[in-house]
């Protein structure tokens, strides 16, 4: 707990903009504030007229990704239904909410440009950190290259591409972007198509290597809880990114974006802290309910 505090008071003072905190002194609020606000970036779109439907669709896609990990928790680690992941439905309603908050995230990045390095940066950081926590937690159920991790890639890549194209192409490379998440959604088996029709067979030297990984080429015996390589997902995250200036200069797109969605506004404005502490939430309420030793125990 002390090394956790420690970390944080770090980072907490690192983003504030006034003088640095000492590192064991109680945390004043604006500097939490501070921290969240800065961590985000562009994920919270920091322009002079929010989007509110924007906030609220990311809303959406993060309250559906905490049902859907909480349902994870109870079938999976609690053993209720191992198989429960690969029920086609189940697996239509996890790519759609992983989806969508992808191509939000690519959507939102043009708002946070100007932090985006250092977005990028601790993004990554907090990928590590959930990686961490899950091998010491779930072994079994560890993530390696989750959805953060991912976000953080997307987002430090994006910076050449913003300064190499400066706003132009955006209907060609919303095109071609969306071509290419078809053409290598199947990269992760080694092969690249167009639904079952195999275009091109991947070299297998490409998928021993465990640095490319968390590229789309996972090693033989790879297994996360929660992979999200940059192939063939940054190409969702593009599409998004190409997608904003064609939305955007449509009058009628601009009005209803500025629609309020309750709660769910809210949820998509605080997404980052939500994410981070869903999953013990979940955890918490599994234990809660579900474990025999518990006095609010639901089941035999």
């Amino acid at each position: 707990m002390l090394l956790f505090y420690s970390v944080w008071r770090f980072i907490a003072s690192f983003l504030s903009s006034g003088t640095r905190l000492p590192l064991f002194c109680p945390p004043p609020y604006i500097t939490m504030n501070a921290l969240i606000f800065r961590l985000w970036g562009g994920f919270f779109m920091q322009t002079r007229e929010r989007w509110h439907l924007i906030d609220g669709l990311r809303g959406l896609a993060l309250a559906n990704m905490v049902l859907y990990h909480l349902l994870f928790d109870v079938y999976v680690i609690w053993g209720f239904d191992p198989l429960w992941p690969a029920r086609w439905p189940v697996r239509v309603w996890e790519r759609c909410i992983c989806c969508s908050f992808i191509f939000i995230s690519g959507l939102c990045w043009h708002w946070g440009r100007r932090h985006a390095l250092r977005r990028g940066l601790l993004l990554n950081g907090f990928g590590l950190l959930i990686t961490a926590v899950t091998l010491i937690a779930v072994p079994d159920q560890a993530v390696w290259c989750g959805v953060l991790t991912f976000l953080g890639c997307a987002t430090l890549l994006t910076i050449p591409v913003d300064r190499l194209l400066n706003g132009r192409w955006t209907a060609a490379g919303l095109a071609v972007n969306l071509v290419l998440l078809v053409v290598f959604w199947p990269v992760n088996q080694g092969w690249l198509g167009l639904g079952t029709w195999r275009l091109w067979q991947l070299p297998d030297a490409l998928y021993r290597s465990r640095l490319l990984t968390v590229l789309g080429f996972p090693f033989p015996g790879f297994f996360s809880s929660d992979y999200f390589s940059i192939l063939p997902w940054y190409f969702l995250f593009l599409a998004g990114y190409f997608a904003r200036p064609l939305l955007f200069a449509i009058e009628q797109v601009k009005q209803a974006a500025r629609l309020r969605l309750p709660l769910l506004d809210w949820l998509g404005r605080k997404s980052l802290p939500v994410y981070l502490v869903h999953q013990p939430l979940c955890m918490a309420l599994c234990v809660a309910f579900l474990s025999p030793a518990s006095p609010l125990c639901l089941v035999n």
